[in-house]
């Protein structure tokens, strides 16, 4: 009894043995436990009426730190601590988290929407604090202060749309076309209308109407019935997927659609909107959007998809997951240079913000989407995108990528 006892014993340990050393072989290089934790903090909308873009953000984004911690050792061998909370898309809500990251010393912060940024920014700029927000307006950025753009703005979007369209949809060169604006009453509709407003002219576009709808919207009926008695050729929406999809829904009742050319900026124009809205509803609207699409040779692709299948498989498929997914690649990458110019010892948010997101300079983010460069002046830190259309339920792209060049409201 006591030699059968004793054989299990050691079977166990060998078992043991076996199981820590494939462990142990298996999360190298290891993060190391003596070195400094760099924290920094990230906010997404997880609930609230923009849920559908925060939730794949959120798990983007924190997917992307489990693979710089676990597989390249994070920074340095020090890891990063990301503290990862939910506005719930309520200003109030980001207010007091930004509050919270200034106040517990962490390095800089990231945020996934225009508006929660513009709820953050002021305090953020008082305290210089510096944060990096993944869908922008122009209003964070100029006067370039603490705000970073990660992709172009909202009224970049609007701005290459209009350009694609005059040049490859707008055929009657007799007069110009009509365009309607439909957009979000917030930062994500008001960057597309100051863009518009300053180059319609200069592009050749007239633009006849434009209205505005909130978040919450389950019916455009009336305002839709008020931009048709204006006989746009052209409706642009700049807002979040839901309600662009009662939108588009709405215009498609009234037998606007198809019949008009429909596009949107790159916040409604996600795998969400032809879900929400309906693959055969959202057929052929255009949209702008600055990463690549699910399933495209780039080198950062393959182990994107590895942890979006390991840990988020639903959210495969969503360009917004690509969107967080580089942010923290970003966020990385600014750490490094920040640890390699200054030391991880002397770290401050304005050190990190001098020596790591002033140092940027054509970082890959494998490809995913265009290069990421600093330039002084211009706060936007990639500054391409693609145009896209909803072609039989799939976001295909119809352009190359197109450089956003800064447009300068102050002029």
């Amino acid at each position: 009894m006591k030699g059968t006892k004793l054989i299990l014993s050691m079977v166990l340990s060998v078992v043991l043995i076996a199981t820590l050393l494939g462990a142990c072989k298996s999360a190298a290089p290891a993060v190391d436990p003596g070195k400094k934790t760099l924290k920094i903090g990230m906010t997404n909308p997880l609930t609230g009426v923009a849920a559908e873009k925060g939730n794949p953000m959120g798990a983007g984004n924190l997917d992307a730190i489990e693979y710089i911690n676990n597989e390249l050792g994070g920074i340095d061998g020090h890891k990063i601590e990301a503290l990862a909370l939910d506005d719930g898309y309520d200003a109030a809500k980001a207010t007091t988290i930004v509050k919270r990251f200034i106040d517990e010393g962490y390095l800089f912060f990231t945020t996934a929407s225009s508006a929660m940024m513009t709820a953050m920014m002021e305090n953020a700029n008082r305290a210089s604090f510096p944060g990096i927000v993944a869908f922008s307006a122009s209003n964070l950025t100029q006067p370039p202060q603490r705000i970073y753009g990660q992709t172009p703005d909202y009224g970049d979007d609007w701005a290459a749309f209009a350009k694609y369209y005059m040049s490859n949809i707008w055929k009657d060169k007799s007069r110009k076309p009509r365009m309607a604006l439909h957009l979000l009453n917030n930062s994500t509709g008001a960057a597309a209308k100051k863009a518009a407003e300053a180059k319609a002219v200069e592009l050749g576009i007239e633009l006849v109407i434009i209205k505005e709808h909130a978040a919450t919207t389950s019916s455009e009926i009336a305002s839709l019935t008020e931009i048709k008695s204006k006989n746009p050729d052209v409706l642009y929406i700049s807002s979040t997927p839901a309600p662009t999809s009662v939108i588009i829904k709405n215009a498609k009742e009234l037998g606007m659609y198809p019949g008009i050319t429909i596009a949107s900026g790159h916040a409604g124009i996600t795998k969400a909107l032809v879900d929400l809205g309906g693959a055969d509803v959202v057929e052929g609207v255009y949209g702008v959007y600055p990463t690549v699409q699910w399933g495209e040779n780039v080198p950062g692709m393959a182990k994107m998809t590895e942890y979006v299948r390991k840990n988020h498989p639903k959210y495969e498929g969503n360009a917004d997951y690509i969107v967080s997914w580089a942010q923290s690649l970003i966020a990385a990458e600014i750490l490094r240079l920040a640890v390699k110019n200054a030391g991880a010892d002397k770290l401050t948010p304005q050190i990190v913000e001098e020596q790591g997101f002033k140092k940027l300079k054509n970082f890959d983010v494998g490809g995913l989407h265009g290069p990421v460069t600093y330039t002084p002046g211009d706060n936007r830190l990639s500054k391409s995108v693609r145009v896209i259309q909803v072609q039989k339920g799939k976001l295909v792209p119809v352009t190359g990528w197109v450089e956003a060049p800064l447009i300068q409201y102050a002029k």
